[in-house]
């Protein structure tokens, strides 16, 4: 049956009220989604990280569950700057990010750190399988060159892999997995190393 001309009047007045709350809850939606996303690289930021460790850890702990977490950086990147400035070492950054994410599974999560480093983190997951991804990734950035201007650059990485220890802390985890991703880059880059 047909709604009544107050029935009308009463749903549009209720739309109304509605609206402006709708708006609000999806502003506030993208304000955190942009407050949580690096604007070059698409991938989450350093404060999407640290929330995103604190809680993992948090479940890892109470549950037992496996943490793991892959440190990447892309090898010579200040030289890339420098030879070929700052917007080829943007679209470098943001290829690189997409590599990373073609890499991994649906479950993982992949952050710019900041500069040219990125982390992921990886649930479920011990040191044997965050190694084979983090290999993964490392080919999957090495077997891309990419072009900029009349220039074909190719890139690599070094990562460094740790998973979490009964005695770690959040801190202790995220310094090993930054340790073993600094010797991958002493012991001649482009390499993978575990701690």
């Amino acid at each position: 049956q047909r709604f009544s001309s107050a029935e009308i009047k009463q749903l549009e007045t209720l739309l109304c009220s509605l609206i402006y709350p709708l708006k609000n809850a999806t502003a506030f939606r993208q304000a955190v989604q942009m407050a949580y996303t690096d604007p070059l690289t698409k991938v989450n930021n350093r404060t999407a990280f640290n929330d995103t460790i604190n809680r993992e850890y948090q479940l890892a702990k109470r549950t037992g569950r496996e943490l793991s977490l892959i440190f990447l950086d892309i090898d010579h990147f200040k030289k890339l700057n420098d030879t070929h400035g700052h917007e080829c070492g943007d679209v470098a950054l943001a290829s690189v990010a997409s590599w990373i994410e073609q890499a991994l599974r649906g479950s993982d999560i992949v952050f710019r750190y900041g500069g040219e480093e990125f982390v992921v983190v990886l649930c479920d997951t011990n040191l044997t399988g965050a190694a084979v991804i983090a290999e993964r990734i490392r080919k999957e950035i090495n077997t891309h060159t990419l072009a900029y201007g009349m220039a074909v650059l190719e890139l690599s990485a070094s990562l460094g892999v740790s998973t979490l220890g009964p005695d770690d802390t959040t801190a202790t985890f995220v310094q090993r997995a930054d340790q073993a991703m600094y010797i991958a880059k002493q012991s001649g880059r482009n390499r993978v190393v575990q701690q």
